[in-house]
């Protein structure tokens, strides 16, 4: 046993020779070449700090590692973080531990690398003890393909979940065009509405021809750079009080995970003002203008009396004004069409214009036509299948839960009572802890006011036959009907306005 150590020991010696020798004849520089060279592997340094910034790619990688599949294949030790104005624990690698993905069936391997950084003698800017960084080792035959999409891959991913994580905010114009202590002209405070489109009392295939085309919106960057238009995308909700205009906006921005700019035009000084609001949002938002008819006097031109400005647009002010009120509040349509529509409209991308209000018929049709308004959603009065979608929220009841008589009963009786959604919600609150009760009472209610409409509907005949302006045979005219006839006129004036738009601008192009 004893020879066998003294053996050993001899061995180690000469070993131990040989590599000092080695290390003076071949310098480190040397030996790294030397293994770079036949090695089948590339190998790629993400520091933390590139010099004296901070490396985005770094933090990307960081994000994309947290992901749920990454973690699936993790080491078994992880660091968990909770980053500031997040709402999510996500999970990382631990200092110098490793995990392999895949992408395209191409295997990498990613490395966490902590060290003690060396002490400076000076630096303008304190930099952190330990130095962190990222080791992607990859076969060198697939480097192309890593290089090329791999990484962009990583960063579009970290985004999204940059954008899942993070507390979605809502954003107000200051007072006065005053700004915050960033120097930007908006203030904010963190967006916390709970409402989605599985809790919106809307018609479920009106609600989702909604989300089809928000999901097409966002996936179609390329579509929209191709055919030479903006990223963005204009929606106006229109219907009475009531209806869900604002608990809209909420669930979009919800399922799209977009933050939310609500512009007070009262507030607004000018044109120019408005314009550098604009240029002061981010991508990724809902631009929201509420009560569109009430901010500024938006009426149809043709019944105006007052002079017009450059174009023939009138001037329009705040507080629904129709010429200066003294307080300099000065925007003109030509200005909020400029907003939606315009070349000041393409700043940033991805975002999305929401415009609501009570009376579309009070609505200028220059605002209406396509490219600014492109979609118009009808928040129309309570709907059998948005009645259920209520029952369901507020008292937990499925469609097999109730009498059959009583079902059909609300389903014969809620179109005639013309009841909005947020009306039957107070009623359903009130009695939520008694279910039978609350079906019960919504059920009287609808029946009073279905009783009072039709009696409205009698008055309004009498009268419309009166004056001679009945339509048809039986004389079946009704409130409702003059509303929506309204709005069915406020609409076409707006596709007339489009076409000869499109007309004019064909005969202009014929004279050129």
């Amino acid at each position: 046993m004893k020879e066998y150590l003294t053996y050993l020991a001899s061995l180690l010696g000469v070993l131990a020779f040989f590599q000092s020798l080695m290390n003076s004849i071949f310098p480190p520089e040397l030996r790294f070449a030397f293994f770079k060279l036949f090695s089948t592997y590339s190998y790629f340094e993400i520091t933390e700090i590139d010099g004296v910034n901070t490396n985005e790619l770094y933090n990307a990688v960081q994000l994309y590692l947290s992901s749920s599949i990454s973690i699936s294949v993790a080491a078994n030790r992880l660091s968990l973080t909770r980053a500031v104005n997040s709402s999510a624990i996500t999970f990382g690698l631990s200092n110098n531990d490793s995990i392999v993905d895949t992408f395209n069936a191409v295997t990498v391997v990613w490395e966490h690398i902590v060290t003690q950084r060396q002490t400076q003698t000076f630096a303008w800017r304190a930099m952190p003890e330990e130095k962190r960084g990222f080791t992607l080792r990859i076969k060198k035959k697939d480097k192309n393909l890593i290089l090329n999409s791999y990484l962009d891959y990583i960063m579009e991913k970290a985004n999204e979940i940059r954008r899942k994580n993070q507390d979605r905010l809502l954003y107000t114009n200051s007072k006065s065009g005053s700004l915050d202590s960033r120097g930007l002209p908006w203030e904010s405070v963190p967006f916390k509405h709970p409402s989605t489109f599985d809790t919106l009392a809307m018609d479920p295939f009106k609600k989702q021809q909604i989300m089809d085309d928000l999901t097409d919106f966002t996936k179609c960057q390329s579509f929209y750079k191709k055919t030479g238009r903006a990223w963005k995308r204009g929606y106006l909700l229109y219907g009475p009080p009531g209806t869900g205009k604002s608990s809209m906006i909420a669930a979009m921005a919800n399922y799209l995970r977009y933050d939310i700019y609500d512009l007070e035009l009262t507030e607004v000084k000018s044109n120019s003002e408005l314009r550098k609001l604009l240029m002061k949002t981010s991508s990724k938002s809902i631009i929201v203008i509420e009560d569109i008819d009430c901010s500024i006097n938006l009426t149809i031109r043709k019944k105006m009396q007052i002079p017009c400005s450059y174009n023939g647009l009138e001037t329009l002010t705040g507080f629904g004004l129709s010429e200066d009120s003294g307080n300099g509040n000065t925007v003109t349509l030509s200005g909020l069409l400029n907003f939606t529509d315009g070349l000041w409209s393409c700043c940033g991308s991805e975002k999305i214009f929401v415009f609501t209000t009570n009376h579309i018929e009070k609505l200028d049709p220059a605002l209406l036509r396509s490219g600014r308004m492109d979609m118009l959603i009808d928040m129309s009065y309570c709907t059998f299948p948005s009645l259920k979608i209520l029952l369901k929220n507020y008292l937990g009841y499925e469609e097999e839960d109730l009498n059959d008589d009583v079902f059909k009963e609300i389903e014969e009786v809620v179109d005639k009572a013309e009841i909005t959604p947020a009306d039957v919600s107070e009623s359903l609150i009130k009695n939520r802890r008694d279910r039978e009760r609350a079906v019960s009472e919504l059920l009287r209610n609808l029946r009073s006011r279905a009783e009072f409409n039709e009696e409205e509907d009698d008055i309004f005949y009498n009268k419309k036959k009166k004056n001679g302006k009945l339509r048809g045979q039986n004389g079946s005219l009704t409130v409702a009907d003059d509303v929506k006839e309204q709005e069915k006129r406020a609409l076409n004036r707006a596709y007339a306005e489009e076409n000869k738009e499109k007309e004019d601008n064909i005969c202009k192009n014929s004279e050129d």
